[in-house]
């Protein structure tokens, strides 16, 4: 529980490479702010009495920009002249406008944190095509200078050795950022092991406003990360409810009453944890990409809202918990305000997400009227979220030659998309786990609430059609939600495909039975739908479908599974008994996104192809015809083609 406390002198210490340090700093001193990253590792000392205060804590944070680091065109739907709603187009987003956007809010406020909430790394061709793995990430988040980042699930995408190579390029300049994960474990041979990286990642940080001591907690989704990316064999993550409870135990032992939680573990399971978590005051989230904010947002175009921003729940105490999360792909900076009084306890909680645009407003293609831009500034200003924000240009800078290093991979146009593929990982209507992740137009007509995204369903397809190209052929596919990024509309450039399918990944083919297929698509359903169920491992595939009843227990969601025949040219039941021809990710083959069944497979039935998805994504849009504008056309595969054929969703609880 929370206790009010006069504060005369006080230390912190824990354990670093060279032992404990102490600090002794003046009543100034302590009162201002701590620098960017407030290293767990010092321990300090007021020489004055503190009387216990109430606090006005402005929190700055962003989470899961994924490399994006790019501005992009965004069609909103904003009052024109004539006070009629209409499509307009800006240029929006990008993490020079983050930059400038902590910049200007910063200032606003007295006593600020900023936060990254993880998930920082793969997407863009910045990742991996950039200089090192995440260096271009690295350098645009120090030019914020975060208080504090915790690991997400994609920086262990490359194993914990390039990890580690990253949060060296994090911590390589002025700005030295904490990484905190509270629940992993790294391995003995791990390069982030204690005894080879001491202090590289911490279970949590404090930092200090207003001569109040602010305890900062990491937490990475555990078995997500372990199953969906590539930590080393040996790297483990504890439960996220126990590793939380112990840090905010530690951290009150040291006379921190002012916890905020920074947690990649996904916005419903965020809500979970909280209630269940005594001495947590804020949670700042990631992981599920979730929009919150008013209902506005779904009106102005900017995406589906899946709940409030800075809602007050309750801990196990019975006390206020701040919630708040910032969306996706360096879209939004999330501005919480938190009153705590002087025992610690979380009195108001409001703030805004801000989605950041430029002013380069466009109606159907033509520059805007006079008339029409002063109508469309009023209307952003009423919004109350639609934020306005120049590029930083120190920051514009600092991205250029990264900018440079990626721009032949996006100078070459492969093809056309008229019409938006849209995407989901999991099929499902308003207020479902995965709904935000779509484009209100695509929400609006509704197909990826039946069959799930367009561009997930492509992606399955490419991989049939390629392997009976190319391949010695294949009977169908299986591609997991997760592993395809981002939706397709308009021109489309090789860089393009990449960010579809960003992380590197190649293909196998397998021999399996009708049952272990069956089985197979049982694991993704269970992996999405069980007990600690995420959206990523969600099954689609190419050449084959089904039904799905996501109440049915473990190894019934699943029925009327049906194989294309190809000889026929039409559906026909799945034979349990018979072989089938499987192309799939070595990722999942291995047993990745829970897919156990397929690691099970004996190697003498399983063969390493070695060729990467998109390299097989760009070869089918080769195969495609071409339309007006010169390139092949990428369109939406007929519906009966889609492996979801109908979709009950989880009953509310």
């Amino acid at each position: 529980m929370k206790q009010g406390r006069d504060i005369n002198r006080w230390t912190y210490r824990l354990p670093t490479l060279g032992g404990v340090r102490n600090w002794t700093l003046s009543l100034l001193t302590a009162s201002m702010l701590v620098a960017c990253g407030g290293d767990n590792n010092d321990s300090r000392e007021a020489p004055h009495p503190l009387p216990a205060q109430s606090l006005e804590l402005t929190i700055l944070h962003i989470n899961d920009h994924h490399s994006n680091l790019d501005s992009k065109n965004k069609t909103l739907q904003l009052l024109n002249d004539s006070g009629d709603r209409t499509a307009v187009t800006v240029d929006a987003g990008g993490f020079t406008r983050i930059v400038s956007a902590f910049s200007e809010l910063e200032a606003e406020s007295d006593h600020v944190l900023k936060l990254h909430a993880g998930d920082a790394l793969t997407g863009t061709l910045y990742f991996s095509r950039a200089g090192e793995i995440g260096e271009a990430d690295a350098a645009m988040m120090n030019a914020v200078c975060f208080d504090a980042f915790t690991l997400g699930n994609h920086e262990f995408d490359k194993g914990d050795t390039v990890l580690k190579q990253w949060l060296e390029l994090l911590n390589s300049g002025d700005c030295q950022t904490p990484a905190l994960s509270a629940n992993v474990q790294f391995g003995a041979e791990s390069a982030l092991h204690d005894s080879h990286s001491p202090g590289l990642v911490s279970p949590y940080t404090i930092v200090e406003r207003a001569g109040q001591k602010i305890g900062i907690v990491g937490l990475t989704i555990a078995d997500k990360t372990k199953s969906s990316s590539s930590p080393d064999a040996d790297t483990t993550f504890e439960d996220e409810i126990v590793a939380a409870q112990r840090a905010i135990d530690t951290l009150q032992e040291q006379d921190v009453n002012k916890i905020v939680v920074l947690s990649h573990i996904g916005y419903e399971y965020d809500k979970q944890v909280l209630a269940v978590l005594s001495g947590v005051d804020v949670v700042i989230g990631a992981d599920s990409h979730t929009l919150l904010g008013p209902e506005a947002l779904t009106l102005y175009g900017v995406g589906s809202t899946g709940g409030t921003y800075g809602a007050a729940l309750k801990n196990r105490d019975g006390d206020n918990v701040c919630l708040a999360q910032a969306w996706e792909y360096a879209q939004v900076v999330g501005e919480l305000k938190v009153s705590f009084d002087s025992d610690g306890r979380v009195t108001a909680c409001n703030g805004t997400p801000h989605v950041l645009i430029g002013d380069n407003f466009q109606i159907q293609g033509e520059a805007v009227s006079a008339g029409d831009r002063s109508a469309i500034l009023a209307d952003i200003a009423a919004s109350g979220f639609l934020r306005v924000t120049a590029p930083d240009l120190t920051a514009s800078a600092i991205l250029k030659p990264y900018q440079e290093s990626v721009e032949i991979y996006k100078e070459t146009v492969v093809a056309n998309a008229p019409i938006e593929l849209c995407s989901r990982r999991v099929p499902g209507g308003p207020g479902s786990v995965d709904y935000t992740r779509s484009s209100a137009s695509c929400n609006a007509e509704g197909s990826v609430d039946t069959r799930g995204g367009d561009i997930q369903q492509l992606v399955a397809q490419a991989y049939l059609d390629v392997a009976n190209l190319q391949y010695g052929g294949a009977d169908f596919s299986l591609q997991s939600g997760g592993g395809v990024r981002l939706p397709l509309q308009a021109q489309v450039t090789a860089a393009n495909v990449i960010e579809v399918l960003p992380f590197d990944m190649k293909l196998w083919k397998l021999s399996i039975t009708g049952a272990e297929a069956k089985a197979m698509i049982e694991d993704g359903l269970e992996a999405t739908f069980g007990p600690n169920g995420s959206t990523g491992p969600y099954p689609y595939a190419g050449g084959l479908r089904w039904d799905v009843d996501a109440n049915k227990p473990r190894g019934s969601r699943a029925s009327n599974f049906e194989k294309f025949d190809n000889v026929s040219g039409s559906w026909l039941p799945l034979d349990e008994s018979s072989h089938y021809r499987l192309f799939v990710l070595g990722f999942n083959a291995t047993g990745g996104d829970g897919y156990e069944t397929l690691a099970q497979i004996p190697d003498e039935r399983r063969y390493d192809v070695g060729v990467q998805d998109a390299d097989v994504l760009l070869t089918y849009i080769d195969t495609l015809a071409r339309d007006s504008t010169g390139y092949p056309a990428i369109l939406r595969l007929d519906h009966s083609l889609y492996s979801t054929k109908s979709f009950i969703g989880p009953a509310a609880r």
